[in-house]
């Protein structure tokens, strides 16, 4: 791999018809750094994962450059990016159970399917028990998946995409429609990941909540209509004037504690700005 960044969006644009979702965007992810998203919904968060990942091209200029390539095998370059978020969770057998879940990350596979030549080794068993081991989710093991809590089927998940051994991962709002325990659990398994993984892979994590950036999550890119508001470290961005800009809504103060921040809300009655959502999550 590749010495320099992991990442380089040079001054990307992507329009949807006639609608500019990103414009004029640049962003360089180093190896070891872990980022978090900031943005409103319709910010175009969803568009640029899209394009970080290689499952878009920027329609209106810039280039994309992964590990120092610009245009290289997407497919092949997939493999080395786990991927985690709610949508995938339909797409796993309920019955199969958690062990297999995770054993079929090392596949590539989302359901473990027992092709010949492809058969699962008892090592990837055993790597597999490690993963869940690491994430505290050993209870987990023999439980099928659907019988799982959502916030248990993202833990199973974080820990599929790590079969993989990949050297991104990418966390699509992973704690959206979690309850404050299962948030604080899944956060806490994610912390004890980052700071214990012998080969770390560095972490893009995208969220509304500034309180799911935990202390491992360094680094901030703030999007407000399609544009990048600020970009840098999480303690010289994350102040409460971006808030207030990126969700319009009247922010009373913005605490720290334990190096997480918490926003302690205004008066919710207050009239808004106007609104940043152009097509919704699609972007």
């Amino acid at each position: 791999m590749s010495q320099g960044p992991i990442l380089e969006l040079d001054r990307i644009s992507h329009r949807l018809g006639k609608t500019t979702i990103l414009h004029d965007v640049s962003w360089a992810l180093q190896p070891g750094e872990h980022w978090g998203v900031l943005g409103a919904n319709g910010c175009g968060k969803t568009t640029l994962l899209r394009i970080a990942t290689g499952y878009l091209w920027p329609n209106a200029g810039g280039e994309v450059r992964r590990c120092g390539i610009s245009r290289g095998d997407i497919r092949q370059m997939r493999l080395g990016i786990g991927w985690i978020s709610s949508s995938v969770i339909p797409q796993i057998p309920p019955e199969e159970t958690v062990l297999d879940t995770v054993v079929s990350g090392r596949l590539a596979q989302l359901g473990l399917k027992l092709f010949l030549g492809t058969a699962p080794t008892r090592q990837d068993y055993e790597d597999a028990r490690s993963c869940l081991n690491q994430l505290d989710g050993s209870a987990l093991e023999r439980r099928a998946f659907g019988t799982l809590s959502q916030g248990e089927q993202q833990l199973v998940l974080l820990g599929r995409a790590q079969m993989a051994e990949p050297h991104l991962l990418v966390l699509d709002e992973p704690c959206a429609g979690l309850d404050p325990g299962a948030r604080e659990r899944f956060l806490t398994s994610l912390s004890g990941l980052l700071r214990s993984a012998p080969r770390t892979p560095s972490v893009i994590m995208v969220t509304h909540h500034i309180e799911e950036l935990i202390p491992e999550i360094q680094h901030v890119l703030a999007l407000h209509q399609g544009q990048v508001v600020d970009c840098g470290s999480k303690s010289a961005v994350v102040n409460a004037d971006l808030i207030r800009k990126l969700y319009r809504v009247p922010l009373d103060r913005l605490e720290q504690v334990g190096n997480r921040y918490f926003a302690v809300w205004g008066n919710a009655h207050a009239q808004r700005g106007p609104t940043d959502e152009t097509n919704g999550e699609t972007h």
